[in-house]
């Protein structure tokens, strides 16, 4: 590396200056006609005398404060003062300007003047024969400056864009949090940042935050507002106890913040991964949005509660539905119910026949949930059917009577058929009472699996290249906590399909995949799906309420086959055999069917039985370990209630011979990225100094 030069002191370069006009003003003496002046159009009149540029106080001229190359050449010092000011020449000839710094030639007469080529050829052997005074030296660096002072001036500029205008910058996604419409959230994905927008009902202080449970409790917050004209934003943490407290480093950024008289707008944005341990990493996974307000600002209110100006929301911040402009004119149909009265029951499943108005000509369903461009849900044909059935689970907890439900859905289709027929499989845990939990377990992991069999013989014999997968819904009820869609393809896992790390019953969407995913013969499915029953003292079953559960995944995918399940039930007898169940009632008669011994169990059914059994956690863990090692029995279904022939057949869950390795989270920061940038831009520009300085330019 070159080495860092050192300018001289003042009085030095002072010193060499005035020696180098001596020598020049005694040249000039012997040849007036070398000077090397640039030659300015005719003036009209005499010329007026102008008092030379000198420098101050003996200190050098500051670099770039004025003069003229004539004036550096020449040894003339720049004058200090105001900026330099360009004045149109009169002459009649070129409209050039004038030097802004007058030089010592200038208050010369020449008798004669030689051509231009002449000048330029003296002044070049001129500056060859002598060493760059320190103007002219940095002139000679104003090219690169300029390049390296625009590099600087576009990061610069880039930072500036990206915090001047988020009122008028996409956020292709919003949300209204509360019920009241006070409390808006827009948000959209920039590269490994996530930028936000908060509109909000006041003009007090506004707090937004990230949650894992929906509670304040080891919560990701940042609080900002305008106060006296003068924005803020601070970014906080709750710790187990709730307790507000100000994070030592600050990730959430603040990009644009504005009050009206009614109306608190805040814009910032935050890295996805910070690798702070007081903040939520923001992945496709489910989160739980936590907001509230206060009507005065932190400064004034302090912590003060904000009473029942909160709530809490679940979204997907990196995974919403896509969303593509239709055409009003494209016709649709409604599938709605008639006042259907709620009953004040726990679960409740409603049913209702619909006829399909579409006949004789094929359409494409193209939204209800939007399908890619080159997919739509076939309905008018043959082959599709004439009446559809809508079923509706209503989850009514707190036994509220008097609820009237008028919901439904809005189908828009089109014509214009798209190239391919979209399809549905349901994958995942056969929905019966073979599927059971223990009671207080903090995590009981259970698996459906859409077998190789099964998928073998389904695309096998309809579509033997595969299908595309390209959405996935994962279904749990209230226990669960966690699924993951898991990929096999000869023995070795896929990235995962689908994944939602912090499942949320009360939201349940269709996932789009970033890239479509192809399933081949041979491949499994694993439905993997993580439990939590610490509140629970019976056992959980498998079943259709929502105190029941449930491990499923729906693969939206084209071209669509005759398929539409492909799940797998666990072996009973063995599960039955943890607890010392040694024999049943045969021919099983009942059901659930009854346990003839031992003596503890006999004549109780398999339920009663698991739920007599003292569970404990080691039981538990025990217990759940051997059913994920059980046979399966396979569910292979076809589109009109058929089966394939692997239907009902015992699989193995298959053996896992290489594991995916999950890809590292690389964190970042934003404020530390600029500051890399910056860093890396003064690098070059040192390195180009030095090598600069190597070529012969003296300082």
């Amino acid at each position: 590396m070159s080495p860092v030069h050192r300018l001289p002191s003042a009085s030095p370069v002072r010193r060499r200056i005035l020696a180098r006009q001596r020598q020049l003003r005694a040249s000039r003496r012997e040849a007036p006609a070398a000077s090397a002046r640039q030659v300015l159009p005719a003036r009209r009149g005499p010329a007026r005398p102008r008092r030379a540029a000198r420098g101050s106080r003996g200190r050098p001229p500051a670099p770039g404060r004025g003069g003229s190359e004539q004036s550096a050449a020449e040894g003339a010092l720049p004058r200090r003062g105001r900026p330099a000011r360009c004045r149109p020449q009169r002459g009649r000839g070129d409209r050039g300007t004038r030097p802004p710094f007058p030089t010592h030639t200038d208050t010369h007469r020449h008798t004669s003047t030689p051509p231009a080529h002449a000048h330029r050829a003296r002044a070049h052997a001129e500056t060859q024969r002598r060493p760059l005074v320190r103007g002219e030296r940095m002139r000679r660096l104003r090219p690169w400056a300029l390049v390296l002072g625009g590099l600087l001036c576009a990061c610069a500029g880039a930072g500036a864009a990206a915090g001047a205008g988020p009122a008028l910058r996409s956020y292709p996604h919003s949300a209204v949090l509360d019920g009241a419409g006070a409390y808006r959230l827009r948000w959209g994905r920039r590269g490994s940042a996530l930028a936000l927008r908060l509109e909000v009902r006041t003009r007090g202080y506004v707090g937004f935050g990230l949650s894992a449970s929906g509670g304040m409790a080891s919560a990701d917050i940042v609080v900002g507002g305008v106060e006296r004209g003068q924005p803020y934003l601070q970014d906080y943490f709750t710790d187990e106890n709730r307790v507000l407290k100000k994070d030592p480093q600050q990730d959430y950024h603040l990009e644009y913040a504005m009050e009206n008289s009614t109306h608190t707008i805040l814009a910032f944005s935050r890295e996805l991964h910070t690798c702070d341990t007081n903040d939520k990493s923001i992945t496709e996974s489910t989160v739980r949005v936590i907001w509230a307000y206060h009507h005065k600002d932190l400064g004034e209110a302090g912590q003060n509660y904000h009473g029942s100006n909160r709530g809490t929301k679940s979204l997907r911040l990196l995974n919403p539905e896509r969303e593509e402009v239709l055409s009003a004119s494209l016709p649709y149909f409604d599938l709605t119910n008639k006042d259907v009265p709620v009953p004040d029951k726990d679960t409740t499943y409603w049913c209702q026949m619909f006829k399909i108005p579409v006949q004789h000509e094929k359409h494409h369903v193209t939204k209800g949930f939007t399908y890619p461009p080159h997919v739509g849900l076939s309905i008018g044909t043959a082959a599709d059917p004439l009446f559809v059935l809508m079923e509706v689970h209503y989850d009514n907890p707190s036994y509220t009577e008097g609820m009237i439900d008028n919901s439904g859905l809005r189908l828009i289709y089109t014509p214009v058929l798209r190239k391919y027929d979209a399809g549905v499989i349901e994958a995942g845990l056969w929905v019966s009472l073979f599927h059971n939990i223990p009671p207080g377990m903090p995590e009981f992991v259970s698996e459906g699996h859409c077998t190789l069999e099964c998928l073998e013989e389904a695309l096998g014999a309809e579509r033997p290249a595969g299908i595309q997968v390209f959405a996935v819904l994962l279904h749990a009820h209230l226990a669960g906590r966690a699924i993951r869609m898991r990929h096999f393809h000869n023995g070795e896992e896929q990235k995962l399909l689908a994944y939602d790390n912090e499942f949320d019953f009360n939201f349940q969407e269709f996932q789009y995949l970033k890239e479509e995913r192809t399933i081949l013969p041979g491949d499994n499915l694993i439905t993997e799906c993580h439990y939590s029953t610490v509140d629970r003292i019976r056992m959980t079953w498998g079943g259709l309420s929502t105190r029941n559960e449930m491990c499923l995944s729906y693969l939206l995918y084209y071209p669509r086959i005759n398929l539409t399940r492909c799940a797998s039930i666990p072996d009973i007898m063995e599960q039955l055999q943890f607890i010392g169940v040694k024999e049943i009632y045969r021919p099983v008669r009942t059901w659930p069917f009854i346990i003839k011994s031992p003596k503890q169990y006999k004549n109780l059914s398999f339920m009663d039985a698991m739920n007599k059994f003292k569970w404990s956690r080691s039981e538990g863990l025990s217990y759940n370990q051997l059913v994920l090692k059980l046979p399966v029995n396979v569910r292979c279904s076809k589109t009109d209630n058929a089966e394939w022939s692997i239907q009902g057949m015992t699989a193995l869950p298959p053996e896992i011979e290489r594991p995916y390795k999950t890809e590292p989270v690389i964190c970042s920061s934003s404020s530390c990225l600029s500051c890399s940038l910056f860093l890396t831009l003064l690098f070059v520009v040192h390195i180009t100094a030095s090598t600069i300085g190597n070529t012969g330019l003296s300082v």
